[in-house]
C-alpha cells in the first residue's frame, strides 16, 4: 500500500490558524491537541481540523502546503469556508474523537 500524505489546516476557537503536512494525520493531529510540542499551535490553543487535502507523493503535499502559507488570510479562511462553512473539527468524523 502506498503512503498518503496530507496537508492540514487547523484553527483555534478565535480562528488563528496553523497550516502543516503529515503522513500520519490522526497521530499529528492528536500531538496537535495534546500540545506535545511547544509552539505556535500550542501557544494560541490551535486544535481544530478544519481543512485537509490527500496526497500520493510527498513532493507533492510539501509543495502545496507552502502554497497557502503564502496566501493572504481571507484567501485562507476561503479555502476552509468552502469545504467547511461551518469550521466544524473535522477530527470528530475522521477519527471518532469526543470534541
Amino acid at each position: 500500500m502506498q503512503k498518503q500524505f496530507y496537508v492540514y489546516i487547523l484553527a483555534s476557537y478565535t480562528q488563528r490558524l496553523y497550516i502543516g503536512v503529515t503522513s500520519d494525520l490522526e497521530r499529528r493531529v492528536w500531538q496537535h491537541k495534546n500540545k506535545a510540542f511547544e509552539g505556535h499551535s500550542a501557544k494560541y490553543n490551535i486544535d481544530r481540523l478544519v481543512y485537509v487535502e490527500l496526497f500520493g507523493h510527498a513532493d507533492d503535499a510539501i509543495a502545496r502546503e507552502k502554497q497557502p502559507k503564502n496566501w493572504s488570510r481571507i484567501k485562507k479562511v476561503n479555502l476552509i469556508t468552502r469545504d467547511n462553512p461551518n469550521w466544524r473539527d473535522l477530527s470528530i468524523e475522521l477519527f471518532g474523537w469526543p470534541p
